[in-house]
């Protein structure tokens, strides 16, 4: 068959200008993006800087991210106002802590016994609704919401042992907003610091502990130095953390290369279920910093009892506030109903 001159400079023209429709950004030369994460540096080692380093070598020059630790352009608090002026491109962090103006804020981070496992993160979103919700949120502020994933439980790292709820009481905790909230009616003593002033304020005195992370955390950012011990009991099987940008810089990414930054987040995602699933079993068992303490399990079922009524509450805030209660307590009855191993008890 043979191809005539017109027909060449034809189908030649519409390849450049397919390929310029799908590249609009790449015109101007590389894309560049800042994104900063909640985590500091060492953490950030294993829950970010694989997948942004993954993802600029497969970029292949087309786009770099730069990568920003805790605190280091913006305080974590205002990271949402930042990336939604544009100060920022993206953010990793979970909803709570960067004080998102949403109606899914308050389930972000630890969310009191939403979550046995972490598992249960990627279900809710991928299976159960949750991810259309957050999307359609986050598009109302001029954010886009990528993808969410699950991070460790939140367990008490504190200066001395707790055995009994009522030890509870009065204590200084380093925890995220809702959590805190709360802990709060248990006499807990929620407060708020800059991420990398957390070790020093467990040295002096100014904190007497963290319900923060799980014990993989502690060991890895170096509060296991500064702790005693370890509450074998959690508020939370899991943390919710995001991945987030500026809908405009979004727009502005080629599809492929929008894609590939999802295959990059996920990967991200992926990372953290094992790594911290291997690392809260075998630091509690190999390690010895921290010594592991556990409130008996009648007395800690009143606490998740309280949860329930907590969950209640939130519901009745908002519509959208109640629609995600309502899918986390089917969730929820759905796990419990079908039994071992999705729940034990």
């Amino acid at each position: 068959m043979t191809t005539t001159r017109r027909k060449f400079l034809t189908s030649s023209a519409l390849a450049a200008g397919a390929a310029t429709l799908a590249a609009p950004a790449l015109a101007q030369g590389k894309i560049k993006w800042r994104l900063q994460t909640y985590a500091g540096p060492a953490l950030g080692e294993h829950v970010i800087k694989p997948a942004i380093d993954a993802f600029n070598e497969m970029a292949q020059g087309q786009m770099e991210i730069e990568l920003f630790f805790a605190d280091q352009l913006v305080p974590t608090g205002e990271l949402f106002r930042a990336m939604q002026k544009g100060t920022i491109d993206a953010v990793l962090s979970d909803d709570d802590s960067m004080a998102s103006p949403t109606e899914g804020t308050v389930f972000g981070g630890f969310f009191p016994f939403a979550l046995r496992y972490s598992l249960d993160v990627p279900a809710l979103f991928n299976s159960y609704g949750l991810d259309e919700i957050w999307k359609e949120e986050y598009a109302k502020v001029g954010v886009k919401h990528i993808s969410a994933g699950s991070w460790d439980p939140a367990n008490f790292a504190t200066k001395k042992p707790i055995t009994k709820l009522s030890e509870l009481q009065g204590l200084r905790i380093f925890t995220f907003p809702t959590a805190g909230r709360f802990l709060s009616r248990f006499g807990v003593v929620p407060v708020t610091l800059p991420w990398e002033d957390v070790e020093v304020a467990l040295q002096t005195g100014e904190l007497d502990g963290i319900a923060w992370s799980g014990i993989t955390e502690d060991y890895t950012v170096g509060w296991a130095n500064v702790t005693n011990y370890f509450l074998t009991n959690n508020i939370s099987g899991a943390w919710i953390g995001h991945f987030f940008a500026n809908m405009d810089r979004w727009n502005e990414v080629p599809p492929h290369l929008q894609t590939m930054l999802k295959v990059a987040f996920e990967s991200s995602h992926y990372y953290r279920q094992h790594w911290y699933w291997a690392g809260e079993a075998r630091l509690r068992v190999e390690e010895t910093k921290l010594q592991l303490t556990s409130i008996d399990d009648a007395e800690w079922a009143t606490v998740e009892a309280e949860a329930q009524k907590f969950w209640d509450e939130i519901a009745a805030e908002s519509p959208v506030k109640a629609k995600v209660v309502e899918i986390i307590k089917k969730y929820n009855d759905t796990m419990q109903r079908a039994g071992k191993p999705y729940r034990y008890s």
